[in-house]
C-alpha cells in the first residue's frame, strides 16, 4: 500500500464513522422525542377549577395535611435518631476541640482589645480639640448647677 491509498482508506473510514455517529445521534434524538411525547400524553390534566374552588379547597388542604403528617409520622423514628446522632457528634466535636477553641477565643479577644486600644488612641488624637471643648462645656454646666 502506498501513502495515497492509506490516506483514502483513512478518509473513507473516518467518513463512515461520522455517518454511523450521526445516525446514532439522530436515532437517540427521535427516541427521546417520542418518550417525551408519551410522557406528556400520559400526564393527567389537572382541573384547578374543580379542586381549588371554595367548596373543595378546605378538603384539599386537609388532605394535603394528612399526607404530610403521615409521611412525617412514618419517618419519625429516623428523624429522631438523626437528631440524636447530630447532637452526639456535635458534643464529641466540641469536647475534642474545646482547648483549641478556648485558646482561639482568648487570642481573638486579646487581638480585639489591642485593636480597640489603637482605635481609641487614634480617635482621641484626631478629635482631641472637640473632646476637650465638650469636657470644658460639661464642667462649666456642672459647676453652675
Amino acid at each position: 500500500m502506498d501513502l495515497e491509498e492509506l490516506k483514502r482508506l483513512r478518509e473513507r473510514n473516518f467518513l463512515d464513522h461520522k455517518k454511523k455517529k450521526r445516525e446514532y445521534y439522530l436515532k437517540k434524538k427521535l427516541e427521546k422525542e417520542s418518550n417525551e411525547s408519551l410522557k406528556k400524553s400520559k400526564q393527567q390534566i389537572y382541573d384547578y377549577e374543580n379542586d381549588l374552588n371554595i367548596d373543595n379547597f378546605d378538603l384539599k388542604i386537609k388532605e394535603i395535611i394528612k399526607k404530610q403528617k403521615s409521611h412525617v409520622d412514618s419517618r419519625k423514628d429516623k428523624i429522631i435518631q438523626k437528631i440524636k446522632d447530630y447532637r452526639n457528634q456535635k458534643k464529641s466535636y466540641y469536647l475534642e476541640n474545646r482547648e483549641k477553641r478556648l485558646e482561639y477565643d482568648k487570642e481573638y479577644r486579646e487581638k480585639k482589645k489591642e485593636e480597640l486600644k489603637e482605635y481609641r488612641k487614634k480617635y482621641y488624637e484626631e478629635n482631641k480639640e472637640k473632646i476637650l471643648l465638650r469636657q470644658k462645656e460639661y464642667r462649666k454646666s456642672s459647676s453652675k448647677e
